[in-house]
């Protein structure tokens, strides 16, 4: 893997991640343009992270079935389509079908991930899935940030139809420059029905898959913590900031582009361990901070560094482990993770703002630490237990 096709993966997650997140700073906007009660805004956020977690489940089996590189033109066009669709929408039933069908193909993301894997030498496999990764990061970021600026200046309908024309125009480079693999899908993988079973398999006779998917659960559980919960501390008393001056504390998770590519070089060296050790210590002792944003702004921004490298470095180490067990099926063990990291960033999203409206920050922070803490206690105990040392016949998968 070359640089210019290692960013063009990084940027591919990043314009399609962002499809799942720039709904969150234009609430406002699409309910009052659209009718849409604010008690039900959540369904525009939420259809996107549905169709977000039925295209991991449906369409990245494909991955390991198809071209990858085919499989991306298609999947970013699609996903364009979507998004398309939701900017020329003029009422809420087309702004949700847009939104889930965007979503849906958004799964691009893993795609890419696979992609970069499977074009690595194993030497570099970690800090190449690092560098991708860290797109994903940017795209988060930026979808929180840009789109609020953006619909100031053109509207919220100028966002998802900017995204959908980059969209396109990513597909066609994508066509043009991704280089080809050279694989074979052996055994009863090769039709989509048996691939799509042997995501299951692949979970129950994987014990790295099993431990890293647990651990990420609780990983992103406490990330979604954080970033579902951050605006009510900072929208209230005593900060009262708008909704432009909250994105921008989203800048500060840039450190975990840092933190991914670093992760994925130590990782390389055979350090995932170590990495995984001290990056889920840093989780949790970033909550003494975060936990003051009431109080301190300066410890907040201390506290979102700290946080979203950690999970970012914990984030590509697991996908480097998991990989590194059965290359050939990349796609779908990576899927199958990131069901897991769907489920836990909804998890810490609910939480958070179910206990804000009943606790405030200071219980939200403690659940956010707890989930953390169950995470360190996933790899603790994994690493206390032995493996077994009994040889069983390995799955056909």
């Amino acid at each position: 893997m070359d640089r210019p096709v290692k960013a063009l993966l990084a940027t591919i997650c990043a314009v399609a991640v962002a499809n799942v997140y720039y709904a969150q700073p234009l609430l406002g906007r699409l309910g009052a343009e659209l009718s849409i009660p604010t008690g039900e805004l959540g369904l525009v956020v939420g259809a996107g992270q549905v169709g977000y977690l039925l295209g991991l489940v449906v369409l990245l089996p494909l991955g390991d079935l198809v071209s990858r590189r085919a499989l991306t033109v298609v999947l970013l066009a699609a996903a364009a389509a979507g998004t398309g669709l939701a900017g020329f929408s003029a009422d809420r039933a087309l702004l949700l079908i847009g939104l889930l069908v965007a979503g849906f193909f958004s799964v691009v993301v893993q795609v890419a991930v696979a992609y970069a894997a499977a074009l690595s030498d194993p030497a570099e496999r970690g800090r190449n899935i690092g560098v991708v990764t860290s797109g994903v990061v940017v795209g988060i970021i930026l979808a929180r940030t840009v789109s609020g600026a953006a619909a100031d200046l053109a509207g919220w309908r100028a966002v998802y139809l900017g995204t959908a024309a980059l969209s396109l125009a990513l597909a066609a480079l994508a066509f043009t420059r991704l280089p080809a693999e050279t694989r074979t899908v052996a055994g009863p993988a090769r039709t989509y029905v048996t691939a799509l079973a042997s995501v299951g398999v692949l979970t129950l006779a994987n014990r790295v898959f099993r431990v890293r998917a647990v651990m990420t659960l609780f990983l992103f559980a406490s990330f979604g913590v954080l970033w579902s919960g951050i605006s009510l501390p900072l929208s209230g008393s005593p900060w009262h900031l708008s909704t432009s001056e909250i994105g921008l504390f989203g800048i500060a998770g840039l450190a975990g582009t840092l933190g991914a590519a670093r992760a994925g070089a130590w990782s390389d060296r055979g350090h995932g361990g170590v990495v995984t050790a001290m990056a889920l210590v840093a989780l949790i002792g970033s909550w003494a901070a975060t936990g003051q944003a009431p109080r301190s702004l300066v410890l907040l921004v201390l506290g979102v560094v700290l946080l979203d490298a950690a999970v970012q470095a914990v984030h590509v180490t697991s996908q480097n482990q998991i990989v590194a067990t059965r290359p050939a099926a990349s796609s779908r063990l990576i899927g199958s993770y990131m069901v897991f990291y769907s489920v836990g960033s909804a998890l810490g999203a609910i939480t958070a703002t179910t206990l804000y409206a009943t606790a405030g920050w200071a219980a939200v922070s403690t659940a956010g630490c707890l989930y953390a803490v169950a995470a360190l206690a996933v790899w603790t105990i994994d690493r206390a237990v032995p493996a077994r040392t009994t040889i069983t016949r390995r799955p056909r998968v």
